[in-house]
């Protein structure tokens, strides 16, 4: 189980709370420190689509030029994933073919019961 987020988000940290407290082990990789690809990426979307994963409420969302608007919004270019991670919506929690996206305690409860 992999925990992807950056260390200070504060719904990152009550992810990483919650699997602690409830004995899970996991690794969590921070985007910033630890670097992501497109190839993740591309896995998680075959498990959720895209307008799930990319934070349009985002401080770097609102950073981008409208052309990379347009090419996150519909998949043609990807890349400023790579150099604003904080793109992606956090935390996502990663286990065989699930993919959280988000917290909520109940989507979390419900992955553990069945582990």
């Amino acid at each position: 189980m992999i925990l992807y987020g950056i260390s200070n988000c504060d719904t990152v940290r009550k992810a990483r709370k919650f699997l602690e407290k409830n004995n899970i082990e996991f690794t969590f990789h921070d985007f910033r420190k630890d670097g992501f690809d497109l190839e993740t990426f591309n896995k998680w979307l075959q498990l959720q689509p895209l307008d799930c994963l990319v934070n349009k409420r985002s401080t770097s969302w609102k950073q981008l030029s409208d052309n990379q608007k347009q090419g996150l919004t519909d998949g043609s270019d990807l890349a400023p994933l790579i150099d604003m991670p904080t793109l992606i919506k956090r935390p996502v929690l990663a286990h065989n073919t699930q993919l959280l996206v988000g917290f909520k305690e109940t989507d979390y409860q419900t992955l553990i019961d069945t582990l």
